[in-house]
């Protein structure tokens, strides 16, 4: 009988070979980190996803042998299935013993499934697995909106989960809506649909109101291109051209501070301008983007299938 102190779960002991997820960030040339870059250049085996054809190429300058998983998807083809065949794309050179790194564009853990769960197969079987963070889209969002999201809160949903499951969310702090574009629309490639956009847009003007303004957001992929920002409205969002890569920025709606809580904490009413943060008053100048504003561009000729990251 082996003594208790001495048995060990299988998949405990360290195997031969591993994996590293990086970020490459919305803009590869700029937004890779020295960190990413080392483990895309010391690999053994490096797969890439990215969306632009600049990015591909700065990838292939460090790596020149590296694969892209974009053939893993199929147009009008579910994209879990696309998900699947990348994760065993990226662990079978793993099982083989050798040092692999997978580079997904923006940050790596962010609605990126095929990271996640490469990396919980490849540790479940024994083998090293990390995850080093990246620029993601709600970062650049933040940046070119001028949202702090500690000031009213931020609430992040894919937009068909956020349908489906009915979420529960508090219209006085920033809501995010990613792939709003593509609501109800489950396969690879799939384009925008009006009736998604309806049953999104009914949603959010009962609590809203269909004239509360709103965001349509894409980040940049590129140095010399502005990110698209456009304002419209709730009950325009319909019609407002919504791309497949867009995000759906909602501000947050105005609310007071709960007065029974600021005397449990000992303070007034009048102390709110003291605060740190300026609750739920902190919102972008929509005014600042109208829907025809010159800061607008074409969607890319790759879309992205993983967006957000």
């Amino acid at each position: 009988m082996i003594p208790r102190s001495r048995k060990r779960n299988p998949a405990s002991r360290r195997r031969k070979g591993s994996l590293v997820v990086v970020g490459t960030g919305l803009k590869a040339a700029l937004h890779l980190t020295p960190e990413a870059r080392e483990q895309i250049s010391c690999a053994d085996r490096v797969f890439y996803l990215v969306s632009d054809p600049l990015s591909e190429a700065w990838i292939k300058t460090l790596r020149p042998t590296a694969k892209s998983l974009f053939s893993c998807y199929i147009p009008g083809r579910p994209r879990m299935a696309a998900y699947r065949r990348m994760i065993e794309k990226i662990l079978a050179p793993v099982r083989s013993g050798q040092r692999v790194c997978a580079a997904f564009y923006g940050h790596p853990g962010v609605a990126v499934l095929p990271s996640h769960e490469a990396i919980r197969q490849a540790r479940k079987e024994g083998f090293d697995a990390e995850m080093l963070p990246g620029i993601s889209a709600e970062d650049c969002l933040f940046s070119e909106l001028g949202i702090d999201p500690v000031r009213s809160g931020c609430q992040s949903y894919e937009a068909t989960d956020f349908l489906a499951y009915r979420r529960r969310f508090d219209p006085s702090s920033a809501l995010v809506l990613w792939q709003a574009g593509v609501v109800g629309n489950l396969d690879y490639g799939g384009r925008p649909t009006r009736s998604g956009l309806r049953v999104l847009a009914q949603r959010l003007a009962r609590v809203y109101g269909r004239q509360h303004e709103v965001v349509l957001y894409e980040a940049s992929l590129l140095p010399v291109q502005p990110s698209t920002i456009r304002s419209t409205t709730v009950g325009e969002l319909p019609t407002a051209g919504v791309t497949a890569g867009m995000t759906l920025f909602l501000p947050p709606r105005p609310h007071p501070p709960d007065s029974q809580m600021l005397r449990s904490l000992g303070l007034r009413q009048s102390d709110q301008s003291s605060f740190p943060f300026a609750g739920s008053r902190h919102r972008p100048d929509v005014r600042l983007f109208s829907c025809n504003s010159p800061c607008t561009h074409p969607a890319p000729r790759v879309s992205r299938p993983l967006q957000p990251s």
